[in-house]
């Protein structure tokens, strides 16, 4: 028996459940320790098999309802239907390799991304009830996945951007993002507002929660229906994993949504 993981939940609405995993609980050793659902980042298979198996009693939902993709910083979208629980374990990763967003409208099916410094949002639709998970790293970010993720809820549920409901989860701030020159150049190249998103210490550092945030504003998200949990990993490694604190080859959190 492993202990459960603790879970930093959101106050979202009554008939969704929106959380973030933390490091507490689980099975994990190393860097990976305690509670870390990804397979995809080097951990022991069975160590993922037992986490995961802990989070699906932790939520009363079957395992296979629990859906993360394998993420390329890219910015791919997948609509995650009923079909999905009935495809083969080989099949159901053919469909989630290469994608770094989810959304869904069927109910008990928890999409989530998986982060450790990138900045996990997760959206919800009460109109059209709908949901969308989104991992928006820098590169993500500069791409603008968060606003293609909005442009795609709309497309497949008829989503308004003015109601939709947000939530920032647990990613690296502005005081611990510190970057080279050619990652500053690329979000001024993409045309963001340097002066917004970034300032310069001995290197410069960018505002990736604040970035996702504007990207939402511009696209409709009402300002107030967007809910920053303002946790920097970098800062609360203890807590929350960090790449930049433990290394690529480390566990990752994991931050979801599901409809009620």
């Amino acid at each position: 028996m492993i202990e459960p993981p603790v879970i930093k939940y959101y106050d979202v609405a009554d008939d969704v459940v929106a959380f973030s995993t933390t490091r507490h609980g689980g099975c994990g050793k190393g860097a990976y320790a305690g509670f870390s659902i990804n397979d995809y980042c080097g951990d022991d298979e069975n160590d993922v098999r037992r986490n995961r198996e802990a989070l699906s009693e932790e939520l009363g939902l079957d395992d296979r309802h629990i859906v993360m993709p394998h993420q390329t910083h890219g910015t791919e979208i997948r609509v995650i239907g009923p079909e999905f629980l009935e495809l083969s374990s080989r099949s159901r990763r053919m469909v989630l390799e290469g994608v770094d967003a989810l959304m869904t409208s069927v109910r008990g099916l928890c999409i989530g991304v998986s982060t450790a410094d990138c900045i996990p949002v997760l959206l919800y639709d009460a109109a059209n009830h709908a949901v969308c998970a989104v991992h928006a790293g820098w590169r993500g970010t500069v791409m603008r996945i968060v606003q293609k993720a909005i442009v795609e809820m709309n497309a497949v549920f008829g989503t308004d951007a003015a109601a939709l409901k947000a939530v920032i989860g647990p990613g690296i701030s502005l005081d611990s993002f510190e970057v080279g020159d050619e990652v500053y150049d690329k979000f001024y190249a993409a045309g963001f507002d340097m002066q917004r998103i970034s300032c310069r210490k001995e290197k410069w550092h960018i505002d990736l929660p604040g970035c996702n945030r504007m990207q939402m504003i511009e696209s409709g998200v009402t300002d107030g229906n967007i809910y920053s949990c303002g946790i920097c990993t970098y800062k609360n490694a203890n807590d929350y994993f960090s790449a930049r604190r433990l290394g690529a080859e480390s566990g990752r959190i994991f931050s979801a949504i599901y409809l009620r």
